[in-house]
């Protein structure tokens, strides 16, 4: 073989072994990750998920692939994504809303679910229990109705005088709303309050509940937690501002931006155990033996600039347990 030949041969062996040991590393893991909201809107969320992952040793783009999938208030979405993301196998599905983990559990039996839901995910029939949720499903647990009541007595204290609470929704999202629903409709009574449900779906139908309001004023707004109304807080600050209409909201997000006040858990938080979970699946931990926790980190959020623009006088007690305020 002539040197020149030769020379051809060993180089060529040379390329290809690095192509020959890229072909033979395995792809990294995938996460489907499922939220009804969008990315531009909960991009704080998202680093709660990832700093999970991190916490069990994955890094999304190191070791792990996480593809995140924004329904934006598109749920005929779910049937067609959840299928895809099964037919390809994915190692983990996390998803964050009750109708997308219950999409999810229909869609398969073998990837592991973990959820983040607002709802008793034993009366869903997603886990056999807290303890031991058995199956392929385990996850995150708010306690809506104990957070709902909360939000309420505090408005209460705020209020004392209030009666009339006008409750926004998004009907859309009819799992959510439905349980929001009916945890208001249970509280409100125990303090005196009535309460009216009012629908909105869309920034116009936000301003035409508002044009409402000026014909039948509520004494206070009780907005319940949903990604759409999540992704128009600056709306609903501005126009509750306008009209001096004191709110309440589900998240601390609406405060930054102009909102009264929110009570409600720390929803970095509760993300970053669902990153913790779907860490540790994929190093080998099985959903049936990962108990559902509950949420134990809530957090009472004021603007007080706000409440100045409104006249009120925050009582002392309710100054005490604030977490944060904001001048």
């Amino acid at each position: 073989m002539r040197r020149r030949d030769f020379i051809k041969v060993i180089a060529g062996l040379a390329a290809a072994r690095p192509l020959a040991a890229r072909a033979q590393r395995p792809a990294m893991p995938v996460i489907g990750f499922i939220r009804d909201g969008s990315a531009r809107s909960e991009a704080r969320w998202v680093d709660g998920f990832q700093k999970g992952l991190g916490e069990t040793g994955y890094v999304e783009g190191k070791n792990v692939t996480v593809e995140y999938h924004w329904l934006e208030g598109k749920y005929d979405r779910l049937p067609e994504l959840l299928a895809d993301l099964v037919r390809r196998q994915v190692a983990v599905i996390a998803t964050f809303s009750t109708l997308a983990t219950q999409v999810a559990k229909a869609a398969t039996v073998t990837i592991p679910i973990v959820f983040f839901v607002g709802t008793d995910p034993v009366e869903l029939g997603l886990v056999d229990s807290f303890a031991k949720p058995g199956g392929n499903v385990t996850g995150i647990n708010l306690l809506t109705a104990e957070v709902v009541a909360k939000r309420l007595r505090l408005l209460h204290d705020l209020l004392p005088n209030a009666t009339r609470i006008a409750v926004l929704v998004d009907p859309n999202n009819a799992t959510m709303t439905e349980a929001a629903v009916q945890d208001v409709q249970k509280a409100a009574p125990t303090m005196g309050l009535q309460t009216q449900i009012i629908n909105a779906t869309t920034v116009g139908e936000i301003n035409e509940v508002f044009a409402a309001f000026e014909r039948e004023r509520p004494d206070a707004l009780f907005v319940v937690p949903d990604p759409f109304l999540a992704s128009r807080r600056v709306q609903l600050a501005t126009l509750t501002a306008r009209d001096r209409i004191p709110a309440t909201y589900p998240v601390r997000d609406y405060v930054e931006v102009g909102g009264l006040m929110s009570y409600g858990p720390d929803f970095t938080d509760m993300f970053r155990q669902v990153g913790v979970y779907a860490g540790s699946i994929l190093k080998g931990a099985k959903p049936a033996e990962l108990p559902v926790l509950q949420s134990n980190k809530f957090e009472l959020v004021i603007n007080l600039t706000t409440a100045n623009a409104l006249g009120l006088t925050i009582p002392s007690g309710v100054m005490a347990i604030a977490d944060e305020l904001i001048e």
